[in-house]
Formats: structure tokens, sequence, C-alpha cells
């Protein structure tokens, strides 16, 4: 392979994403190619797209058309869930040489280096990798030896959803729920502890299902974090997030007895009006979610709770909002994630009565945001004066040239110390709060 070759890799969307576009690095890396520091001269543009909101489309939209202008000679692949859904669309822009879908993701690495080391051919029609999704049983990973560049890499351990809420596209784009095989988690992890690793993120599309697919079904979240715990894999294991009805007291126990698991647990709500969450078919109530966000808050006190907040569904009145609005206030939850809703082609949702106009949604999403940072700041000044375990990441903070590193409850704080420190875990104390919500550390000895 010549050495000099170069490509370049755009993503958008989720931590499945982000996982899918460092294993497709890697594997290019492995065989010779070389990333290209800028975003110009690549012979090789891959852009990994997502689709969940009509934004995030557009987005996609933005970035093929941006790797084109930026490397009108290169050889470009756009694959992901706007490539799995809207082929179509993407064939509409002119300089797209290859649409890759999901079915077909982890063989891009494979398609590219099997090309005896030429670039793949330019056509003057995109080809089309487009498999049915939802026939696909068996969960893919793209065979990658170790992670990329982050000090706490992610492990993609599921995929697909079988749910179909009504607003949500993923299913479509995703495919049913698909599990990585139990014994193959815990090699994996084992690998990423002998290569230096000291945190491992495991992410999923719908992640507490893994298991329910593998036969014979035996296999469970719990019972794979209940290995993870007596094996001892690595330092520290971070869960992303988990649909409130699998977040079972179970796992909350056994994350609070173990000192394997990160005190943090991000958890969709979408909305605390009981009609809505019935429209958008989730199945809970918002009076079970208070409960679980209490029952994690009693269990594991300085746990960092996450939620998902999903604005502007069809129907939402200024009552439904206030109400979501209202169990955010009560509960003691630290951060949230806020979506404007956007209705996706082939959903329920997409075709429902009663739209909320946008400048609705707007000032809806900004009032969440506000009570957002008030929550995040409560909960990081309550840390103030405690000692906590830092997990150093391998870069320093490019405004202040701190180190910078991340507690198991989430919390990113800035330390001054020397190189060394990097990619270790440090005892130290918080000792304050900045008006951005920036954390400030010492290291303990």
């Amino acid at each position: 392979m010549n050495s000099m070759h170069k490509f370049t890799i755009t993503t958008l969307g989720c931590k499945v994403n982000q996982y899918e576009s460092e294993a497709i690095a890697m594997c290019l890396k492995e065989s010779g190619w070389n990333i290209s520091d800028k975003e110009k001269n690549a012979e090789l543009c891959i852009v990994n797209t997502c689709t969940v909101t009509g934004k995030a489309s557009m987005q996609s939209r933005q970035a093929i058309r941006r790797a084109i202008r930026s490397n009108p000679k290169a050889c470009i692949i756009v694959t992901g869930c706007y490539a799995q859904t809207e082929p179509d669309e993407i064939k509409k822009i002119e300089g797209v040489h290859y649409i890759i879908g999901h079915a077909d993701k982890h063989r891009i690495p494979e398609i590219i280096i099997s090309s005896s080391g030429n670039i793949l051919p330019e056509c003057t029609f995109p080809l089309l990798f487009r498999s049915d999704i939802q026939c696909e049983h068996n969960f893919k990973q793209i065979p990658v030896t170790l992670s990329g560049g982050r000090t706490r890499p992610f492990l993609k351990i599921q995929d697909g959803c079988s749910e179909f809420c009504t607003y949500c596209i993923v299913p479509y784009a995703r495919g049913r729920s698909r599990s990585m095989p139990f014994e193959n988690v815990l090699d994996k992890i084992k690998k990423l502890k002998e290569a230096g690793y000291h945190e491992v993120v495991l992410t999923g599309i719908h992640l507490g299902c893994y298991g329910f697919d593998l036969k014979p079904k035996q296999s469970s979240l719990l019972e794979l974090l209940t290995c993870i715990h007596a094996s001892r894999a690595i330092d520290r294991v971070r869960l992303s997030s988990i649909e409130p009805c699998e977040l079972t007291e179970e796992i909350i126990r056994l994350v609070a007895e173990s000192g394997s698991f990160c005190h943090h647990f991000h958890i969709p709500l979408q909305s605390g009006d009981d009609l809505i969450l019935k429209r958008m078919r989730r199945p809970y109530t918002s009076s079970y979610f208070k409960d679980l966000v209490l029952k994690i808050h009693e269990l594991i006190p300085d746990a960092a709770i996450g939620v998902d907040i999903l604005t502007g569904f069809p129907g939402e009145t200024e009552v439904a909002f206030e109400n979501t609005y209202s169990v955010i206030k009560q509960l003691p939850v630290t951060y949230l994630h806020i979506f404007p809703f956007s209705a996706r082609n082939g959903t329920p949702a997409g075709k429902y009565p009663d739209k909320i106009p946008a400048k609705i949604i707007k000032a809806r999403c900004l009032k969440m945001h506000e009570l957002g940072n008030i929550k995040k700041r409560e909960f990081y000044k309550k840390n103030i004066g405690k000692k906590v375990k830092v997990l150093v990441e391998s870069k320093r903070d490019r405004l202040t040239g701190y180190l910078k590193g991340m507690t198991s409850n989430y919390m990113s704080v800035l330390l001054s110390g020397e190189d060394n420190m990097k990619n270790t875990i440090v005892k130290a104390g918080i000792e304050k709060v900045n008006s951005d919500n920036s954390i400030f550390g010492s290291i303990l000895k």
C-alpha cells in the first residue's frame, strides 16, 4: 500500500457512529493509509451521516458537499443512517461515488483495502450498497484490533432497535436489535486494558436490549455487567444511554456496589406528560421515571444523571410542556440533551396533526436549556471540596493549557500537572466552578 494515500472521515450523530468511524479509520491506518491533517488534499473522503432529525439530515448533506468542494479529485463514500434511509437524495449530489448502507458498513475497510493499493475507481453515477436492514439478524463488527486516539474509547456492543417509537427513524435506519456475543465483549474489553486503556464506554443504539437476541437466551445487560465486574476486565466501565424500563434496580445496585462502573447514567425521558408519552409509544409514565431517578439518587447520591428531552411533539400543549419542565425541575438530574421535534418521513408522528409552530418549539427549547444549565451548575457546585478520581486525557485543554480529565460521575476537571500524568487515574480535589461551568481541581498525593 502506498503510504502517501490520505483520507478524511467526517462523522455526524451518535456515539455508535463515532465508534464506527474510528474503527474504519483504524483499519485504514493499519493498512498503510494516513489520515489527512487538513480537510483538503485527501484522495478518499468518507462521510458517516445521521438522520435522526431534519437538521441532522441537512448537516449531512452539507458535510457531503463540503468534502466534495475541498477534495475535488477524491473518491467520496457516503455511509450512515442518511445513506440508509435517503440514498436517492444523496444521488442528487454530484460528486458522490459510493453510497453504503448499514448492512455493508462493516465492509468499508475491506472494499477500500481490496482495491489492490489503488484508489477506488470513480464512477459517473454513485454505486449503491444498500441491503434491507430489517433482514439483518447478526451483529456485525468492523474488524479493528484497537480503538482510536481516545483516552476513553467507545465499544459498540449492540446495534439496532425493535421498539419503533412513533417519532423515531432509527429502527428504519439501523434495523432490529442485534448484540455482540457475550465472550467477544469481554475479550475486547480485556484487550483494551492490555493496550493501556483505563476506561471503556459501552454503547449501542438500544443498549438495554443487549443479549435479548442471543442464543441460548441467557444473556442480558445485567449478566454482562456482572461478569465484567467479576473479571475486573478494566478499571472503569461507563454506560451510554439506557431506556428507563431497562435500567433495573439490579443494575443500579451493581453500579453502586462495584468499583468498576462509573456513577453516571443517561436516561431518555422525552416528555414528562403522560398523554404525550403514550402518543410517542413510550412504555412508561412520568411517575415511573421520577421513581427511577429518585432510586438512583438514593443508592448513588453522587451519580450524574443525564436526560433526553424531545420538545414540540405534535399535540404538546403548553400544559404538557410545563409538565415536562416541572418533572425536570423537581428531580436531581445533572444535565439535559434537548431536541426539537422533527417530522421524519415514514414514521407515524410524521403524519400527526396538531403540529407545534417552530417559534414555539424554539422558545420551549430555550427554556429547557436554561433549566439544564441551572441543574448542571447546581450539581457541579455540590462537588466543591470533594475528593474524586480523575482519568486524565491524552490532550491538554486548548484554552487554559491545563491537563483535563473525567471523573466517574461525568465532570470534566481542569488540573495543573505534568505530561506524565496523561492517561492515568489521579486523585484530585474539586476547588472551584467558574461562571462558564468549567471545573478546576488540584492533584492530591
